[in-house]
Formats: C-alpha cells, structure tokens, sequence
C-alpha cells in the first residue's frame, strides 16, 4: 500500500502540472528567413507560431525551443514582467492580454501559421467557464479554427479523458477540477474541429529539473509517472512538426524518473515520431 508521504509527494509533483500560467503591448522584431526545423522525414516547417502560457514552465521553454529551431513566435502573456522578459529575445513578438478574452486570442493569433497552448490555471474553482484550463483553451482552438491554423497541439495533462484510469483516485481528487477543464476543451478539439491537424500531449507529473532526454511520448493510456518540463518542451516542438502526431493523444512520461504514481514500474511503449 502506497504510504502517506509517498501519496503526498505524487500529489504535489501531479498538482504541479497546474500551477497558474501568466497569459497575456505588441513589441516589434526583426522576422527571421528560417523555418521550424523538422522531425527527419516529417511534416512542413511553420515559419510562425503562436504560442498560448509561454511566459512560465513549459511554454517558456517551448518559446526558447521553437526560436532554436527557426521559428518566429507570438506569444501571448498577461503579466509586465513577462512582456519585459520575452520581448527581448529576437524572433519574438509579445502581446500583452488575457486568453480568457476571445478577440485578444484571435487578434494575437492572426498570420500565424501554427498554435501551441499549455494554459492551465491550478487546482480550485470548479466553474469551468472562470477556469483558463477549459476557456483559453478553447479560445485558442476557436480562433485556429476561424483563422484557418490547422496545426494545434494542445497540452493537458494525464488523467484527461482516456487516461483517467492512469491516474491514483486520490491524486485524480485533488485535481479534478483542473482535469475536468483541460478535458473538455480537448473534447471540443477532437469533435468539433476535424479539419484541423491537432495533436494532444499529455504530460505526467511535472519536475522543474534539467531535461534528462530520455522522456517518450505513448498511446498507452495507462501510462503514468514523472516527466521534466524541459523535456515536455521538447516533446511538444517535436510533435508540432511530425505527421505521425496529427490527430494523435498522446501521454508523455519519462522512464527513467522514479515515480510513486507508478510504484507497479509499468512500461509503456514509444510512439515514433518518425
């Protein structure tokens, strides 16, 4: 039987899957002449991408990530220290708004050619129409829909839709509200948008610690345990140029993490990106 401090440990590293994202004044940049560097065999390069919860955890990194590769990012941010820290990197054009208002998302998003969200916003309110989990979310895919982005990834989390069993029941409690959010905006993705080539990662329990490389992304929807945001990241840029991703959900975890959400030591198997 799992003992009480290991229980403890799997809720907070779970529950820091949601801690708050900072969303969202256009800052000008210099537009650079390469594109997304791609997956080998896979995909078309986006040249732009809009980037939703990029000014803290993985969205920050996704930001750096997505620059690395050649792409040029919109990212939408809320806070002033957010519009001061990104604005200083090339290639980046930062909008100061909220994701909760739909117009700020749209109007942030247009002449992008792809859209990353990993909005979450904690564990308390169960109205899901205050709760950017479910509303930004889905004014994201909303406005990809309108603006003709076909390309989303969406990032929730284990314990959404397919992958609920995965998750410990005490663990799933004390998150639920978060869950049930994150879940219906990726149930619009999948229902209302089939035109769209969406893919949606699942990440574990989120670590704060260098990337180990060694995290996989599965269909298994029985996969559980810990995974690095740096790696998530990775995972996320990754996806967003593989055609093997599209219309694909995917949980991603990392192998070679310790986990107490996963005290059976329970393998799940790598999808290839390529």
């Amino acid at each position: 039987m799992m003992s009480i401090n290991l229980l403890l440990a799997n809720i907070l590293a779970l529950a820091s899957a949601f801690a708050p994202n900072a969303v969202v004044t256009r800052t000008a940049y210099l537009p650079k002449s390469s594109s997304l560097c791609m997956v080998q065999g896979q995909g078309d390069g986006y040249k732009k991408v809009f980037v939703a919860g990029g000014s803290k955890g993985v969205g920050r990194i996704v930001v750096d990530k997505l620059l690395e590769s050649g792409s040029d990012v919109v990212a939408l941010v809320r806070s002033d220290e957010a519009v001061s820290e990104l604005s200083s990197l090339e290639g980046v054009t930062v909008i100061k708004g909220d994701a909760m208002d739909y117009k700020t998302v749209e109007g942030a998003m247009d002449g992008c050619d792809a859209a990353i969200t990993t909005l979450g916003g904690g564990h308390g309110d169960a109205d899901l129409k205050s709760r950017v989990d479910y509303v930004g979310n889905n004014n994201v895919i909303e406005a990809a829909g309108i603006l003709g982005v076909t390309r989303v990834v969406l990032v929730t989390s284990i314990g959404c839709g397919s992958s609920k069993e995965a998750t410990p029941p005490s663990v799933y409690e004390v998150l639920k509200n978060a869950l049930m959010a994150k879940e219906k905006a990726e149930n619009v993705l999948i229902k209302y948008y089939t035109n769209m080539n969406w893919t949606i990662v699942r990440p574990g329990g989120l670590v704060s610690d260098a990337a180990t490389g060694k995290a996989i992304l599965t269909e298994d929807t029985k996969a559980i345990g810990s995974i690095r945001r740096a790696d998530v990241a990775d995972l996320v840029v990754k996806c967003l140029s593989s055609k093997n991703t599209e219309k694909k959900i995917l949980s991603a975890v990392d192998p070679s993490i310790p986990s107490s959400a996963n005290v059976d030591g329970y393998t799940a198997a790598a999808f290839a990106l390529a």
